[in-house]
């Protein structure tokens, strides 16, 4: 976002014919697109003197006008909520999300999220967008572990968008799955959309699907459950979950997409095995890598977060059964 303020632009020739939302974000520093058709709307611009809409073709030595206002504050509580943090410096902050976060607020979760925990930790924050708020660039699951980046800057959130849009974040996750895939690795190529009749639920469709490209390899088996390291080239709701529903392993412990009991049916003869996947609370699916360029200095950057005590104690659970058995 633009710093507040007043700014005052001459359309030069090269600006001749633009629009007028295409001229703003190119003049005005760390402005997208979106932010100029927002300040155009809320009648922060002003060509020659007039009002003009998003559309308008700028004109060569039009005078625009532009009053970029403070951020204001979003209608959040800041509330004193741990944050295991891996990395913070001025512009960005890396953590490790605990299972059982809420990311951002929403019906049913108006507050305890990680939005309200950032919001009282970075209590200087800049804006993003018109608001004063800690930028979310994507998102984990409620009871999904691990690796999140914020932005706490306009400039370095629209910067991190750009490369989660065009793929270039390392993304690597570790979940417990059902069953033994067969094979060592492979990829998963299945668009995903809104369950048909379960608006909450995602599922594979065959018309109106988001493309989604999952690859994943086998970490370690364990005779009807088996560690698989997932990395997401793609980063739609409920991917990983979905996908591995899909392809016959669910991931141990999901609510959701886990088809519990059909999981349990294949293994009763094994009770032991069947007693250990039926402790996890939630879906054994942990972030566990992420890896970026910075938005303002261009460093790699690559962070791992251990697994959460859970998951450990599940697949310590498995080994020990492996060894006995052996």
């Amino acid at each position: 976002m633009p710093q507040p303020g007043n700014f005052t632009l001459t359309v030069d020739t090269a600006g001749n014919g633009m629009r007028l939302d295409a001229y703003l974000s190119l003049h005005l520093n760390d402005c997208s697109r979106s932010r100029a058709a927002d300040l155009v709307r809320r009648g922060c611009v002003l060509v020659d003197g007039l009002v003009r809409k998003s559309a308008y073709k700028v004109k060569l030595n039009d005078t625009v006008t532009v009053w970029v206002p403070e951020p204001e504050p979003v209608d959040m509580a800041a509330e004193q909520i741990p944050l295991d943090i891996l990395y913070e410096d001025r512009h960005l902050l890396v953590l490790n999300k605990a299972a059982g976060v809420v990311v951002h607020p929403s019906a049913g979760h108006a507050s305890g999220t990680l939005v309200n925990a950032l919001l009282y930790h970075c209590p200087d924050l800049e804006g993003i967008g018109a608001e004063r708020r800690p930028g979310i660039v994507h998102r984990l699951d409620k009871d999904t572990t691990g690796i999140l980046v914020v932005a706490k800057s306009s400039g370095a959130h629209q910067a991190l968008s750009a490369q989660f849009k065009a793929r270039r974040i390392d993304k690597i996750y570790l979940a417990l799955v059902a069953g033994d895939p067969s094979g060592e690795s492979g990829v998963i190529d299945l668009p995903l959309g809104r369950h048909a009749s379960e608006r909450k639920k995602m599922a594979v469709v065959d018309r109106g699907g988001r493309a989604a490209l999952t690859l994943w390899q086998v970490q370690e088996r364990f005779g009807g459950a088996t560690l698989l390291r997932i990395a997401l080239k793609t980063g739609r709701t409920h991917q990983i979950r979905v996908h591995c529903s899909a392809m016959g392993h669910p991931i141990v412990g999901d609510p959701v997409y886990g088809q519990r009991r059909s999981v349990l049916r294949r293994i009763q003869n094994a009770p032991v095995l069947c007693e250990i996947l039926k402790r996890p609370q939630r879906q054994m699916l942990h972030a566990c890598r992420l890896g970026f360029t910075h938005p303002i200095s261009g460093e790699s950057l690559t962070f791992e977060a251990p697994l959460p005590a859970d998951m450990q104690s599940t697949l310590d659970a498995l080994r020990h059964l492996n060894d006995h058995m052996s």
